[in-house]
Formats: C-alpha cells, sequence, structure tokens
C-alpha cells in the first residue's frame, strides 16, 4: 500500500476545522502511519485598494481538502466521518474507495503552494536513484547528488551522450525508484 493523495469534500467555510480534526481523530486513534498530510489549497494574492497594497489569501478549491493518506478501510472510515466532511471526490458512493489524485495533478497544486508531494527531507537523500518524469530530461534515470531543501530542488547525474552530466531539476519532476 502507498500513500496517495486524495480530494475531501466539506461544508464550505469549515475547511480548516475539518483539517485540524482529521489530523487530531488520526492522532487519536492511531492513524499516523495512514493519514500524513492534511492540506487545505491556498494562495497568496496581492490587493491594491485605494494605493493601499494588501495580501489576500485566496482558497484554491473552496470546499474541499487534500489528504495524503494510505487508503484503507479504517483510515478511509475515520476521513469519511469526521465533523464537516460530505465526502470523497471520486467514489461512486455505496462503499467505494475514491480514485487518488494522479502526481502530475497534485504536483501542479502544491508547487503553487511552495510544497511538494515528496517529503524531501524523510524521503530523498544523496545517492538514491530516481527517474526525471517532466522536462527537458524526462525519462532519463540518475542518482541524486545534492538536495536543496529551502528551493525544493535537486541536482541529480545522469548519463548524457555517454558522459555523466548534472541537471537541476525540481523535485516535482521526479520518482523516487
Amino acid at each position: 500500500m502507498e500513500k496517495l493523495w486524495y480530494v475531501v469534500n466539506t461544508y464550505s467555510g469549515h475547511e480548516e476545522s475539518v483539517k485540524e480534526k482529521l489530523l487530531a481523530r488520526a492522532e487519536s486513534m492511531g492513524f499516523q502511519d495512514n493519514i500524513f498530510r492534511v492540506i487545505v489549497p491556498e494562495t497568496t494574492e496581492i490587493e491594491i485598494k485605494d494605493g493601499v497594497k494588501k495580501e489576500k489569501v485566496k482558497k484554491m478549491f473552496p470546499g474541499y481538502v487534500l489528504v495524503e493518506m494510505i487508503m484503507s478501510d479504517e483510515a478511509w472510515y475515520i476521513v469519511r466521518n469526521t465533523p464537516g466532511v460530505t465526502g470523497f471526490i471520486g467514489s461512486s458512493g455505496k462503499g467505494a474507495k475514491p480514485t487518488p489524485l494522479l502526481p502530475q495533478e497534485i504536483d501542479r497544486i502544491l508547487v503553487n503552494m511552495g510544497l511538494s508531494r515528496m517529503d524531501i527531507e524523510s524521503e530523498m537523500k544523496v545517492g538514491d536513484k530516481v527517474t526525471i518524469v517532466d522536462g527537458p530530461f524526462k525519462g532519463m534515470s540518475g542518482t541524486v547528488n545534492n538536495i536543496d531543501i529551502e528551493n525544493n530542488r535537486l541536482v541529480v547525474n545522469i548519463d548524457l551522450f555517454g558522459q555523466e552530466t548534472s541537471v537541476e531539476v525540481e523535485l516535482f519532476q521526479v520518482n523516487k525508484n
């Protein structure tokens, strides 16, 4: 079982409270190994009103939260029965498990928020084998040479025309082998 991202529908305006309740329930029921991150997708916009610059945090998808979890009957039940949750997106109902987001879908959302699908500090280390899945070096495999945690970037050594070459890629552009 692998951890994947799912979209959970909530009552509009209750996203933050659902996030807090869900994380608290996962902890109190001992499911931190099944329910990892809960994110309310937001962006910061700069608004100018009467000549005054203001930063405004805006929800990207009002009424939805993203949950990184390993789908099991128990984890599904915990999320589904959290107060404020109305259901999963991508489920046909009748007890059917939902469909997770595709990696490129979640990457697009997380990159806009300055986050990454992978927890770079715990999941990636120098020497790991990766495959580049986006950009000009798509399809090439290599070894992680350097990790820039602050900017979610990696330096990967790939074989380019028979010569080892270092390329810099964004974290969302690679999958760990």
